[in-house]
């Protein structure tokens, strides 16, 4: 199945579309803000990696669980603890313990095979990016299915039918 310029021009019209260009963009917006702290964290006031990644992530779920719920899923309200918050800081602190794994594994082999320096960066970075890139479509599909999908029994009912209005 060949898909064309103007289907993909057309799918991000959709609801689905929208909703996957803004947690994209959220995505992007997040990454910028982890380095940001991470380098003045490892550049600046020399912490560990472990440490200053650790805080990095816990920093920048914040703006990442505000943008995802309010403008990719357009989510309004406070918040449920344990059905969103608690959820989606373990899918975060997940994510940090797979980048941080495979890194560690990357590392480990770019030591085996003796890698010149550029090369064990390019590895580690490799696969860091590459374990969020594995988890960031996972998680686009448990935002939007489970996280912050919008329930009937959350909306009023004039908007989901309950009152027998037409939809």
């Amino acid at each position: 199945m060949r898909i064309s310029a103007s289907d993909l021009l057309a799918f991000t019209h959709t609801s689905q579309g929208k909703k996957l260009i803004r947690y994209s963009a959220t995505s992007m917006i997040c990454v910028v803000i982890s380095t940001a702290i991470l380098t003045f964290l490892v550049g600046v006031l020399h912490w560990g990696a472990f440490g200053a990644s650790l805080t990095a992530t816990a920093i920048s779920t914040i703006p990442s669980y505000e943008l995802n719920r309010k403008w990719a899923w357009g989510k309004s309200g406070k918040g449920h603890v344990w059905r969103e918050v608690v959820p989606f800081w373990t899918l975060a602190f997940i994510g940090l313990a797979f980048s941080t794994w495979a890194s560690v594994e990357a590392e480990s082999v770019a030591k085996h095979h003796h890698f010149p320096h550029l090369l064990h960066t390019v590895v580690v970075d490799g696969a860091f990016i590459g374990a969020f890139g594995v988890l960031w479509v996972g998680k686009f599909v448990i935002f939007n299915k489970i996280l912050f999908a919008h329930h009937p029994q959350d909306l009023t009912p004039a908007l989901d039918g309950r009152t027998g209005l037409p939809g």
